[in-house]
């Protein structure tokens, strides 16, 4: 036989489960409607070249699905097309990996919200004017091949014992460079990179570029100038402005390229 302060647990319990219970069929009761939208999503799988690329149609709720543009090809991925691919990593926009052309902007997918206007689709493709891997993956070999090419990292003739001390106006010249996370949503929206990427650099480069120029604890300023001084790896920068207007980080790799083209002129 149960003692009282057992039967006494037990009645809580049991009004307890009761109670979420309740609590659950009251959350059912006020479920919100269904928010129907599009997603037309680029196709292409590279086992299949005789294939052209198609937009694949998925319709999902929003009600059940997260924010942004990241959660929905997610969502499809996990639960209704599992052969859908595309890049994404953090989903905090510091990776870059999600980069691509949502309603014809470049951009970062974890970062773009969904609009919910659920009668409008959203059109999703990969980065334009690159080689595509698969879906919405591009092929950024020659990307990184620029990048590399202008030696990204500190180069100092006479290296303090310890450690590089700068002031604090020379390290603010850093701001709004440093920040770029190569996601190459500014190159690909470029139309000089679009025509000339095997020889222009693209802003992307050309702002990481100026960032070791800039800096004033890297002392070969003068070999980084001249590896630009030629007709295409700068001079193609029309300044058109796309790479300013798409950046996710709201960063400005047209003025970084202007201060670069000033540099080379008044040397």
């Amino acid at each position: 036989m149960l003692s009282a302060s057992s039967r006494s647990a037990f009645t809580r319990a049991n009004h307890l489960t009761r109670s979420f219970a309740t609590t659950a069929r009251a959350a059912q009761a006020v479920q919100k409607p269904v928010l129907e939208k599009e997603f037309k999503i680029y196709r292409w799988n590279p086992d299949e070249p005789s294939k052209k690329p198609t937009l694949q149609s998925y319709k999902i709720d929003l009600n059940q699905c997260g924010p942004m543009i990241l959660d929905a090809l997610i969502k499809i991925k996990n639960e209704m097309d599992p052969t859908l691919t595309f890049r994404r990593s953090c989903r905090e926009g510091i990776c870059g990996s999600c980069a691509m052309n949502i309603d014809g902007q470049n951009t970062l997918a974890c970062l773009c919200r969904i609009d919910r206007e659920g009668s409008k689709d959203t059109k999703v493709y990969p980065l334009p004017h690159m080689y595509v891997v698969k879906d919405l993956v591009p092929d950024l070999t020659l990307f990184y091949k620029q990048y590399k090419s202008i030696q990204p990292w500190l180069q100092n003739d006479n290296p303090p014992a310890h450690e590089h001390l700068q002031s604090i106006e020379d390290r603010k010249k850093l701001d709004g460079l440093y920040e770029c996370i190569l996601c190459a949503c500014c190159s690909t929206s470029c139309p000089s990179y679009w025509w000339n990427q095997d020889e222009y650099l693209g802003p992307a480069t050309l702002m990481q570029a100026y960032r070791w120029i800039a800096d004033s604890r890297d002392t070969h300023g003068a070999q980084r100038k001249e590896v630009l001084q030629n007709e295409m790896s700068l001079y193609r920068c029309h300044t058109i402005f796309n790479c300013s207007r798409t950046c996710p980080k709201g960063l400005n790799p047209a003025a970084a390229i202007a201060k670069i083209k000033l540099e080379l002129a008044t040397d």
